[in-house]
């Protein structure tokens, strides 16, 4: 594994009376895309919830770029570097695309240069630069969410099950972009379809209730149907 530019190390959250992240210790490496895989419930959403400052942890250690960042506010984190895309796409859609990019734009307008980098990778948002975003179709709004998310420049994005509902050939378009976009940013996707994270992961870890069991190269949990069996209770070639 190459230097790390995400740590956590020791991690708990609690939601309340639940305990949800259980001493998470992981390790995203500079460049390329870590995937985080797991049940349902086991804890991946919490923790790039926790990452972002959106919960706090209650004990451990989140380490940013060398930056203990665990009790920043999440406004303060984002200007580190750290973006987020959550599951439920977080887009206005009532607002054109446009307006959805230049909202995200934080520190001024939009740089033009920027935006055609944005289209090379999603070039269905110039052509709905204009229409409202809730016109859109599902896979076209994961877009919108994407882009928003990198419309300045980011050092890590965080992306929560960006193909959950999208037809398999909107998945495809989709997994296209984010291989051309982890060459550019260091990604960390929680993910289930296993055909989506097979072709895009770099390196992987496995969650189980609340903490991490595995982590090491994609290739090698791909290539390892046993493996797979052991940590998450199917082969991941039939988790599609």
């Amino acid at each position: 594994m190459t230097e790390a530019l995400l740590k956590l190390s020791g991690v708990h959250t609690h939601i309340g009376e639940y305990h949800i992240l259980q001493g998470v210790d992981l390790a995203v490496p500079r460049g390329g895309l870590t995937v985080l895989l797991g049940r349902n419930g086991a804890g991946k959403t919490t923790t790039l919830r926790t990452i972002m400052g959106l919960w706090q942890a209650s004990a451990g250690k989140v380490e940013f770029d060398g930056r203990d960042i665990g009790k920043l506010r999440t406004p303060d984190i984002a200007q580190a570097g750290i973006a987020y895309v959550p599951e439920s796409m977080a887009v206005f859609s009532e607002l054109t695309v446009r307006e959805n990019l230049y909202l995200a734009a934080r520190s001024g307008p939009m740089d033009t240069g920027r935006l055609d980098w944005i289209f090379s990778f999603f070039p269905a948002l110039k052509k709905f630069w204009n229409y409202p975003a809730g016109n859109l179709s599902g896979g076209q709004k994961q877009m919108v969410a994407i882009a928003r998310a990198i419309v300045e420049p980011r050092q890590l994005l965080l992306i929560d099950e960006p193909t959950k509902g999208l037809a398999p050939a909107i998945i495809q378009n989709l997994a296209e972009a984010i291989c051309q976009l982890k060459g550019q940013t260091t990604i960390l996707l929680v993910e289930q379809n296993f055909n989506f994270v097979r072709q895009l992961g770099d390196s992987v870890a496995v969650m189980d209730d609340g903490r991490i069991v595995h982590s090491g190269w994609m290739a090698e949990l791909a290539a390892d149907r046993a493996l797979q069996e052991r940590l998450l209770g199917l082969a991941l070639d039939s988790h599609q």
